[in-house]
């Protein structure tokens, strides 16, 4: 596979691993571990297709990029407010903030000081568009989060998943030869200055054990990070769901069954996994499941090829 084939499998990958993350994980948002183990036993496959706000703002955030690859944060503002659709599930924080928008307020007097992981949840394109400049990633990174969450922890942790996002993409496409603690330590660098708390928590990356099974995974991760709304306590999540696998599938079987938080949580972990792995690691029937309406599968693949041809057009790789 060539450098432009393998840029494309993460492009790809990556954006529909948010969406199928995202609605695999929404079935069981809420869920303890052992709640899931008492329902279910273990998840092994997608029960349905519906995403959430997750998805629905990292739409918005492609969208913008496409229009506009300085990716302006009143963009980012006005396409977080045509896309709204309450029943998505959005926090209060981010509710009350695209309200503002709605009134007229300016993009950069509505966020809140939530520490919460709805910046983190779409921030992924960012990763992706900006893979080669990081400190542009960081930038950007913290400006889409800024819109709406404001504490640090927030901000620290939209920065991580972003730099998660492209420095896999990076290391896919041979670009770096970095391994994966080398990576942490990147994202335990670049957070550290906008929250050592959120930072003392990708620490713990560094330290997770060979388990066997799925089980043991997941039980892993339930038992020592909180796998709930908070930034630190989910973005973690994400990357040790992903450092546990050896597929895409596995990534997302491990993070759901580990409970909690699960759309998001599956959805960050998707955008990595999806990164990694590629577009073609996502199983078809997964796939096949997602929604396909206005703004659902279709969409999102046509997306996610536009942000490719824009990012690689904008580079002159292509004639």
């Amino acid at each position: 596979m060539g450098k432009e084939e393998k840029y494309k499998e993460a492009f790809l990958g990556s954006i529909v691993g948010v969406a199928i993350g995202d609605a695999f994980g929404r079935p069981f948002e809420g869920w303890t571990h052992e709640l899931i183990l008492k329902r279910i036993g273990l998840i092994e496959e997608m029960y349905q297709g519906i995403y959430s706000d997750d998805t629905e703002m990292t739409i918005g955030i492609i969208e913008t990029i496409i229009e506009d690859p300085s990716l302006p944060p009143e963009g980012m503002a006005r396409r977080f407010v045509e896309n709204y659709n309450p029943w998505r599930g959005y926090g209060p924080r981010t509710h009350l903030a695209i309200r503002n928008l709605k009134k007229g307020v300016c993009w950069d007097q509505v966020g809140s000081d939530s520490w919460g992981n709805g910046a983190a949840m779409r921030v992924s394109p960012i990763g992706l568009f900006y893979y080669d400049d990081l400190e542009k990633v960081k930038e950007k990174a913290v400006l889409s989060a800024i819109i709406t969450h404001r504490h640090p922890e927030a901000i620290a942790g939209s920065v991580a998943q972003a730099m998660g996002v492209a420095l896999l993409t990076r290391k896919v496409a041979n670009e770096d030869n970095l391994s994966f603690q080398e990576m942490i330590e990147i994202i335990i660098k670049k957070t550290l200055d906008i929250s050592p708390v959120f930072s003392q928590e990708i620490e713990k990356l560094k330290k997770i054990p060979f388990c066997n099974t799925l089980l043991e995974k997941a039980a892993f991760l339930a038992s020592n990070f909180p796998c709930d709304v908070s930034a630190k306590g989910s973005v973690p999540v994400a990357f040790a769901s992903f450092l546990m696998s050896s597929s895409f599938k596995e990534a997302l079987l491990i993070s759901v069954n580990a409970g909690g938080d699960t759309d998001t949580i599956c959805s960050m972990t998707g955008a990595l996994a999806g990164a990694y792995y590629g577009f073609s690691s996502i199983p078809s029937d997964w796939l096949e499941k997602l929604e396909d309406g206005p703004k659902g599968r279709r969409y999102i693949l046509s997306l996610a090829q536009k942000l490719y041809e824009t990012k690689f057009h904008e580079k002159g790789c292509f004639s």
